[in-house]
């Protein structure tokens, strides 16, 4: 028989997209949620987490993902939420996405694990402070994963990882994942602590 702990990514596939919260449907299934600014590379990771092209659509266009977009896989649901903190955004899109995300985070969804996505090559921005902050004061379990970690050399990486260590802002995270999109480093501690967090 299969392990049950162990999480099967090939059996994936899209379920729907919503742009609403009033769209949203019930929560029935545990799931794992992956956060991140415009551009940190959310839909390039999820679709080599998955080992899928075009699991999730990428683009060079920043803030490309307005809708939160599920995909079930062995019995656990993952939600692609949209974007923040792209500029270009008229105010009635982002109080759009202010709504969808309120009323995600507001429905008791069986959220176990949320995966933050921050680009190891700079410093978490205002945004990615914010939402660093509402998840530590939330109490939801989370982990920071550190994206484009393949663009940086020996020496800025190792500069970069003292920086996120010391940053105060990360020390509810239950770990730290340094991970790129391009070689896959990173996707097997991820796929460790997600199977952790639908065994609890």
């Amino acid at each position: 028989m299969p392990d049950p702990k162990k999480l099967n990514i090939h059996n994936v596939q899209f379920e729907a997209s919503y742009g609403t919260s009033k769209q949203l449907p019930a929560s029935d299934l545990p799931e794992i949620v992956f956060a991140g600014k415009s551009n940190v590379g959310k839909s390039s990771l999820i679709n080599k987490f998955f080992n899928r092209k075009n699991l999730a659509r990428v683009s060079g266009v920043p803030g490309k993902t307005t809708t939160v977009n599920f995909f079930r896989c062995d019995g656990a649901r993952i939600a692609d939420l949209p974007g923040y903190g792209y500029a270009k955004r008229s105010d009635a899109e982002r109080r759009r996405w202010g709504e969808l995300m309120e009323g995600y985070f507001a429905m008791g969804r069986d959220i176990r694990l949320i995966v933050q996505l921050l680009d190891m090559r700079h410093d978490p921005t205002a945004d990615d402070r914010t939402m660093l902050q509402f998840l530590t004061d939330s109490g939801y379990p989370f982990l920071c994963v550190l994206t484009k970690c393949d663009k940086l050399n020996k020496t800025e990486r190792a500069a970069r990882r003292e920086a996120f260590a010391d940053d105060p802002d990360l020390t509810a995270a239950q770990t730290v994942v340094e991970a790129s999109a391009v070689t896959g480093e990173g996707m097997e501690a991820l796929k460790e602590a997600i199977e952790a967090a639908l065994t609890e």
